[in-house]
C-alpha cells in the first residue's frame, strides 16, 4: 500500500473527522473508501462514454447491431411484454 498527501479544506477534513469518530472507523478507512467509490464511478462512465461514442460512430456500418440479433431481441421483448398482460 502506498501513502498520498491529500491536504483537505478545513471543512471537510472536519467532517471527515466527525464521521471517523460516529462510525468508529479511522478517518483514512473512509477517505479510502470514498475515493475507490468515486473511481469505480468514473471508469463507469468511461466506459459508458466510450460505448455511446464507438455507437454513435458505427451506426449504420458493418459494425452495427447485427440485424438477425437486434430481430429476435425484439421478438423475444414482445413476447416476453405479451406474457405479462
Amino acid at each position: 500500500m502506498r501513502n498520498f498527501h491529500l491536504p483537505l479544506p478545513d471543512e471537510v477534513y472536519r467532517d471527515l473527522r466527525e464521521e471517523a469518530e460516529r462510525s468508529s472507523k479511522p478517518a483514512t478507512a473512509l477517505a479510502r473508501h470514498a475515493i475507490e467509490l468515486w473511481l469505480d464511478h468514473r471508469r463507469k462512465v468511461a466506459r459508458h462514454e466510450a460505448i455511446a461514442a464507438f455507437a454513435a460512430k458505427h451506426a449504420g456500418s458493418p459494425l452495427d447491431l447485427d440485424t438477425e440479433l437486434e430481430a429476435a431481441s425484439l421478438q423475444h421483448l414482445l413476447a416476453d411484454r405479451k406474457g405479462k398482460r
